[in-house]
């Protein structure tokens, strides 16, 4: 027995939450990449047709940089969107084993849209100077669609767990047939993958205006800035009520649906009328509401307008003790509901703010504290997509597939589980670091350069020293342009 084996087994581990813990911070690592992979390649096509249509220098030098950030971080984002798949088998080969046949369909699709997706990035990139402007502007639609609805696949994996359909069992409880269609448009798909979709544009927007904002703020407030920050922002400008109005939509079907999730929410021991919404807080070992802020009969209301405070909410413990959540998990998925909420709401009310300087003073809101707002806004959207996924995956507990399987029938039997935890920690971070100095490095590049070099690469040997200063922006992108 070698020494490892025996190091193995002398820490052997209960693998539930080690498997949970990799899975978790796996996905929180990926999802950043995801808005990112969905809403620039808009934003570079909007940027795009401006340069296009009306002959904007600064436009086209914005679309062309972008698309090179574009492409690092697809590249990123499939490689840790390949780890999440295999992830799937070595954590829960239980789950796959016995819902492989059904959670599959959403996964192959989403293979589909992946591929395009990378094919029109590499068309896209490499056909600046290959073809000719509308024509490289159409090769980028494709990867807009691809986004799109490889985002839609995957949401719809995830909704399938929380509403399982499209597939039969037999009397052992084995799956013996699909239907693809049921399995993709289940209950909770549509909704969920709204919610996921405008929050990829909303996150997105407001990471690349945020990084704009903080150059405006160290008084680069050119034209080429201002345009770039203008683009990024309206997009999550834009997305942010959109995303309110479905987000309050989810919230009652998730009080329909799924109880125990909307009572571990809204911080419901107790079945009854009249719930008030409670700003914080917790519970106690004895289910008791400790602390926080109650607002006297909301969270009623708000479940059902229809029959305001008389609404009746089911209390946590109107539920099998075996399908409750633990204490720990209900406050969890409150405190990251608030959190969710809470920054949700700081961003309309900044997105109002910059939609009332354009319609009043038809101009950019450009004063210090708005950039500062807009500066912290990219992060800000980031935790609070962070936040509603946990409310997503932690209000499921203890169900892996609700009402079919829980997570410990689902966990690997590997006690070991630990060590693939410490490497995908170790190996994600290098990845981050990794990736923000390639990211940082091209912006020193394109910076120094003045414009778009079409053979421009992070790893590319430094330009010679020029005897004469670097062209303007505009100038260089005259003689670049396609």
């Amino acid at each position: 027995m070698s020494q490892t084996y025996q190091l193995i087994t002398a820490l052997a581990v209960d693998p539930v939450p080690w498997a949970r813990a990799q899975m978790a911070f796996t996905l929180m690592c990926h999802i950043i990449l995801v808005p990112l992979g969905v809403s620039w390649a808009l934003m570079t096509l909007v940027a795009n047709y401006r340069a296009i249509r009306h002959d904007n220098p600064h436009a086209l030098l914005l679309a062309q940089r972008w698309s090179k950030y574009m492409a690092v971080t697809f590249a990123v984002g499939a490689v840790t969107g390949t780890v999440l798949s295999f992830e799937f088998g070595l954590l829960w080969p239980r789950f796959m084993g016995r819902w492989g046949a059904a959670f599959g369909v959403p996964f192959a699709f989403e293979g589909i849209f992946f591929f395009v997706e990378a094919i029109f990035v590499a068309i896209y990139i490499f056909g600046w100077r290959r073809l000719k402007p509308w024509t490289h502007f159409w090769t980028g639609v494709p990867i807009v669609l691809a986004g799109i609805f490889g985002t839609m696949s995957v949401v719809a994996a995830n909704a399938w767990m929380n509403a399982p359909a499209g597939f039969t069992l037999n009397a052992q409880g084995d799956v013996v047939s699909v239907n693809p269609i049921g399995v993709i448009f289940n209950k909770s798909m549509p909704l969920q993958a709204a919610h996921m979709l405008v929050a990829a544009y909303l996150v997105g927007g407001f990471l690349v205006a945020s990084v704009y904002a903080a150059a405006m703020l160290r008084g680069r407030r050119d034209h080429y800035h201002r345009l770039a920050f203008t683009i990024a922002f309206t997009v999550a400008a834009i997305a942010t009520p959109v995303q309110l109005a479905v987000g309050d939509t989810i919230a009652r079907w998730v009080y329909q649906n799924q109880p125990t999730k909307f009572a571990a929410i809204e911080l419901v021991p107790t079945t009854s009328s009249d719930v008030p919404e409670t700003l914080l807080g917790r519970v106690g070992p004895n289910w008791t509401v400790k602390g926080g802020l109650p607002i006297p009969g909301l969270a009623s209301w708000l479940s059902d307008p229809s029959t305001g405070k008389a609404t009746v909410v089911q209390g946590l413990k109107a539920f099998p003790v075996d399908n409750q959540p633990t204490i720990a998990e209900v406050n969890i998925v409150h405190l990251m509901w608030d959190v969710m909420i809470g920054l949700g709401t700081l961003l309309f009310l900044l997105a109002l703010w910059y939609g009332i300087g354009w319609v009043v003073r038809r101009r950019l809101p450009s004063n210090r504290l708005f950039l500062l707002a807009a500066t912290a806004a990219g992060p800000l959207a980031v935790i609070a997509m962070e936040a509603g996924w946990i409310v997503t995956e932690v209000g499921r507990q203890p169900w892996i597939v609700y009402n079919q399987m829980r997570v410990s029938a689902a966990v690997t039997g590997n006690h070991g589980v630990w060590i693939s935890f410490i490497a995908i920690v170790i190996l994600y971070a290098a990845l981050g670091v990794t990736t923000i100095l390639v990211l940082h490095r091209m912006s020193r590049r394109f910076r120094r350069a003045g414009g778009f070099v079409e053979h421009d690469t992070p790893y590319a040997p430094r330009p010679a020293p020029q005897s004469t200063p670097p062209a303007e922006p505009e100038q260089r992108v005259k003689v670049l342009d396609p």
